[in-house]
């Protein structure tokens, strides 16, 4: 797990997606005055720059928001959810000397997140660890953690203020992310039933995942709350073929907007990135 580095990856189709879906949460979320805790389980570095290092080996990125971007500029699309994701990266490109970088999902809740708001990162890769660290150092709404995503929601859960989210973003990459997610995602629920929980997945071609969604609708009806799914695929799987063709995300007590801010976003998103072999859904 610790050798997985999420900068191989930024800005790509799945990142698309993930920010799409996280930036509206947080926006419905921040409506009331109550203060809003967000947990982020593996947040990664904070940001990561394009034009060089990992995010500059495989370029995925120009299948993703670059490729969004070109075909989409300055205007309006008329989609709300995706006309607020793009005005997110382009401010955040903006107030770098360098407007070569992608930011991260926490990064990004910041720039909407209130005086009043808090955040728990938590981040287990020493060197994105220190970076992370690095870029919230001095804020006092943010608290940067060397741990355990998953197990660190049971000290932070419920919180104070009675309102809170949290994404699930692990790597996968270690087989039992699978498994310890939808059982951690049934304690936190337990814990702090109305919170809003996200989590992101990949669509690759292993049984392991294929089944994820299942498994957290399941722990959703077990708590007996409401849940959504949204997928964005870019190419059409190939059994045995390696790597990603699409992405989900899973939401648990979804604000009520979000299923038609999705079902405005994703078609103009799905024809840009994969005009093709690409498809989208929206359940609820």
């Amino acid at each position: 797990m610790l050798a997985y580095r999420h900068a191989f990856h930024a800005g790509n189709h799945a990142d698309v997606l993930k920010h799409l879906v996280l930036l509206s949460v947080v926006e419905y979320l921040t409506h009331k005055e109550t203060a809003l805790l967000y947990v982020d389980t593996h947040a990664g570095a904070g940001a990561y720059r394009l034009d060089a290092g990992y995010a500059n080996q495989n370029k995925e990125w120009q299948g993703g928001w670059q490729r969004l971007e070109a075909a989409l500029g300055s205007e309006k699309t008329g989609a709300p959810a995706l006309d607020r994701f793009l005005e997110a990266v382009k401010e955040f490109q903006a107030s770098l000397v360098n407007p070569a970088m992608y930011p991260g999902s926490p990064v990004l809740v910041r720039r909407i997140l209130r005086p009043q708001d808090y955040s728990v990162l938590c981040e287990l890769h020493p060197t994105d660890h220190e970076i992370l660290e690095d870029y919230f150092r001095g804020d006092r709404r943010v608290q940067v953690h060397k741990a355990d995503g998953f197990r660190t929601l049971k000290g932070v859960l419920p919180p104070t203020s009675r309102r809170g989210m949290v994404l699930f973003d692990p790597s996968y990459e270690m087989g039992d992310d699978y498994t310890r997610l939808p059982a951690a995602l049934d304690v936190s629920l337990e814990r702090f039933a109305t919170g809003c929980y996200l989590v992101w997945y990949p669509k690759i071609e292993r049984p392991e995942a294929k089944n994820l969604p299942n498994h957290l609708e399941r722990v959703a009806e077990k708590a007996g709350r409401p849940w959504l799914q949204a997928e964005l695929s870019v190419a059409t799987p190939v059994p045995g073929q390696l790597g990603m063709t699409g992405s989900g995300m899973f939401v648990i007590n979804p604000p009520y907007v979000l299923a038609d801010e999705l079902r405005t976003a994703l078609p103009v998103v799905q024809e840009i990135l994969g005009p093709e072999q690409g498809e989208w859904l929206v359940i609820r």
